[in-house]
């Protein structure tokens, strides 16, 4: 399997100034994780069911950087598709690159979101619905595109082999689940009745996408792992892909539900509150589950020489994801169990972005994350 531009650092030397001048060259569409892993933390801290003094404060701070981070990044990107077209190309046309751009449907929604439950106090109720809606609409109609596009291309151009199947490719489907999942936020804005019905089903509809797409997915990831072995090391924190459509798809049901009972009628605004639960809590516990086989194959990973790379950030927005999710079910069932889950969810979600975005900028200080990528090293036999 190829693996993804700046998926492993290089060591050489620090580049001069004059040299990272076309460094945009190798700017590829995983660059938009940053954002979202950024912004999820924003936007999980808030959706807490707990109180802590300050939260509020760092969530906004927070919301502030992603914002930065989504503008920057799309700007070296423009950059990159405009001097670089042969490149941008070639990522379209890579098999292990061509899903990330599934991320940039993501970073958009995920600032948006954030700005609606965050920004708010620093922009105010009005502009913050603007923001929203400019990059939630922006954000679904790339995610929905994408969504199709990427399948397409990997069944006409990329022909992936039997065998090489990667939680990577779970990236463009998962993004109409972001975009259920954050809609929720818009539908007391629009007018009563049809207006607030048809986002309602929309979103829904999304859901449905996504689930479904997600559902063929994993047991090609699954069935890989079983007869291929672990991961290359540089591509095990992808594992945690998995877990961002089970948290997402819970956060959906939860957000979704609470607002039903002014956009729909009653005996379908009650029976979605009782689908929130009765769906969430069995995919929150396979969540557990995936999450406790990821952790280990991590620490399998890190024991044989696994260092940083891009992939890292793979460990932020999937758990933010379950952190989201757990909250919901805590506020649907009030249950203590779920609150304490998405506390210490969300403590592992704000150390993993500590680290990730640490590691992420001394590699940008030292030019390695912007250097051409090395060639994967082979992958070796199976060990037991």
């Amino acid at each position: 399997m190829a693996i993804f531009p700046q998926t492993r650092a290089r060591t050489s030397a620090p580049y001069s100034a004059t040299a990272r001048l076309p460094s945009l060259r190798y700017i590829g569409p995983n660059w938009y994780a940053t954002v979202m892993g950024t912004a999820i933390v924003a936007g999980a801290g808030a959706a807490l069911p707990v109180h802590v003094p300050g939260l509020r404060a760092a969530c906004t701070v927070v919301w502030a950087l992603a914002a930065l981070l989504l503008a920057a990044i799309l700007a070296a990107r423009a950059g990159h598709w405009s001097a670089h077209r042969d490149q941008a190309r070639a990522h379209l046309l890579d098999p292990a690159v061509a899903p990330f751009y599934g991320c940039l449907s993501m970073a958009l929604l995920a600032v948006g979101g954030s700005t609606m439950t965050v920004g708010r106090d620093v922009v105010g109720h009005r502009a913050a619905l603007a923001v929203d809606v400019v990059l939630y609409s922006a954000g679904t109609a790339i995610g929905l595109a994408v969504a199709v596009a990427i399948p397409y291309l990997m069944v006409v151009r990329h022909r992936p082999a039997p065998g090489t199947a990667s939680p990577v490719w779970l990236l463009p489907v998962v993004a109409p689940m972001v975009s259920a999942a954050l809609g929720p936020l818009l539908v007391p804005e629009l007018p009563a009745g049809q207006w607030q019905e048809a986002m309602l089903l929309a979103c829904y509809a999304m859901f449905g996408l996504s689930l479904l797409a997600t559902l063929m997915m994993l047991p090609l990831i699954f069935a890989r792992l079983v007869h291929q072995g672990p991961l290359p090391l540089a591509l095990t924190p992808t594992l945690f892909l998995v877990l961002g459509p089970l948290g997402q798809s819970t956060t959906a049901v939860g957000q979704l539900a609470d607002v039903a009972p002014g956009a729909i009628g009653a005996p379908y605004a009650s029976a979605l509150g009782a689908f929130a639960v009765l769906y969430g809590v069995p995919v929150m516990g396979f969540a557990l589950l995936w999450l406790a086989l990821a952790v280990s194959m991590v620490v399998r990973a890190v024991r044989g020489g696994m260092t940083f790379s891009m992939t890292w950030w793979g460990f932020t927005f999937p758990v933010g994801t379950c952190v989201t999710g757990a909250a919901g079910l805590a506020r649907h069932t009030g249950l203590t169990a779920f609150t304490w889950l998405a506390v210490a969810l969300y403590v592992l979600l704000v150390s993993a972005w500590a680290v990730a975005g640490l590691r992420t900028l001394r590699g940008l200080f030292s030019g390695a994350l912007l250097a051409a990528p090395q060639a994967p090293r082979p992958v070796t036999a199976r060990t037991t």
